[in-house]
């Protein structure tokens, strides 16, 4: 399950008239730790400016994430459904926050409709609001991936070795 994490940077931009603005940008980050999420954001983020900080890391709490190819705003829509307890017999109401991108309300208000469909419990979306989120960077296991240098070899290879030397 993603833990997702909200990253603000802050970095000075040279304007047309040639003093420094603060631009400060927000992006989401697929991290396991606050730590993490701001490493991610310091190797993922290339604003062209040379000197950038993370300014806020805060977790944000969502169900699903919705990507589409087309849709440049990202929406934080809020879904209701209800529950029926199993222990109490009582219904309780449940609610969960998602993301997706879309052009404009009209089309993230079609497309969670699109993306709910197979939703088997009636649901409700009572908010969907425009995010100051510019960008989504989901966990890749690429990102794990290191090289390992040519002059470096596995543990268990240079033990055994050892271990050989010492038997003759």
């Amino acid at each position: 399950m993603a833990s997702w994490y909200l990253g603000k940077i802050k970095y000075q931009k040279e304007d047309e008239a040639g003093s420094l603005k603060t631009i400060s940008e927000v992006y989401l980050v697929d991290a396991i730790s606050y730590t993490e999420s701001e490493a991610r954001l310091y190797k993922q983020i290339v604003t062209g400016a040379t000197d950038f900080s993370v300014a806020s890391i805060t977790r944000m709490r969502l169900a699903d994430l919705f990507a589409y190819e087309e849709g440049e705003q990202w929406f934080k829509i809020k879904v209701i459904y209800f529950s029926v307890d199993e222990k109490s017999g009582k219904e309780k109401k449940v609610v969960n926050y998602m993301l997706l991108n879309a052009d404009g309300i009209d089309q993230a208000l079609e497309r969670i409709k699109e993306s709910m469909r197979n939703f088997l419990i009636p649901y409700e979306v009572t908010d969907i609001n425009l995010t100051a989120i510019l960008d989504v960077f989901p966990y890749s296991a690429e990102e794990d991936e290191v090289e390992i240098p040519a002059n470096m070899r596995p543990l268990s290879e240079v033990m055994a070795e050892r271990a050989a030397a010492e038997d003759i």
